[in-house]
């Protein structure tokens, strides 16, 4: 991923939280030259020093039989805002868009036992909607295999991170308060969320 200085994110820690906070994630490889995508919920967590990246496929889609072991890439990517001239201090400019993503590369294991494919499935639940769990604990064995049949859970251990926050870090203190102004007063949750980060950023900024 392209990504200037000014826009390069550091802490590992943020990375993580804004991994955690946007975890529907699209991960991607390639089969015979071709891109192929499927979009997921991820769980994102440390473990022995290395980010994991938990998920599962629908088994009937063929995106799980070639990436084994291969190395592919997981996208998280929210929010993003278009940034227009109008908030800026000289009429000479043009528009841009501000937005965070996140690139994770590595290795793909799936899990093969049904005893792996549970605890995946109910970590999945516990984040996602803990009040479920019950529910889920109190179906008959046989649905729950059932169920565990018809994906194909895996892990991923992420070997490379790329993070952007590409946050109008390079306009003046001005221009980013109009757009931080502009953008709290929205109604559009994506200008809200970039808004937030934003002001996070410049907070960050005063502390380096």
């Amino acid at each position: 991923m392209y990504i200037p200085p000014s826009n390069l994110m550091h802490d590992q820690a943020e990375m993580l939280v804004f991994m955690k906070r946007f975890s529907f994630a699209a991960i991607i490889s390639c089969t015979d030259n071709i891109p192929v995508a499927t979009h997921l919920p991820f769980l994102v967590e440390m473990r022995d020093d290395k980010i994991m990246l938990t998920s599962h496929f629908a088994k009937a889609n063929n995106h799980w039989k070639n990436i084994e072991n291969e190395t592919v890439l997981v996208i998280f990517s929210e929010p993003h805002a278009y940034i227009s001239t109008s908030h800026y201090d000289v009429e000479l400019n043009v528009p841009t868009w501000n937005y965070l993503s996140i690139h994770a590369y590595g290795k793909v294991n799936l899990t093969t036992s049904y005893e792996q494919t549970i605890n995946i499935l109910e970590r999945t639940i516990k984040t996602y909607e803990p009040s479920y769990i019950s529910q889920w604990k109190g179906f008959p064995d046989a649905y729950k295999l059932k169920m565990a049949k018809g994906v194909v859970a895996f892990e991923m251990t992420v070997n490379d991170l790329q993070a952007k926050k590409k946050l109008s870090q390079n306009r003046t203190e001005t221009e980013k308060n109009k757009i931080i102004d502009s953008f709290s007063k929205s109604d559009d949750t994506n200008k809200q969320l970039i808004a937030d980060y934003m002001e996070m950023e410049n907070k960050q900024s005063i502390k380096r």
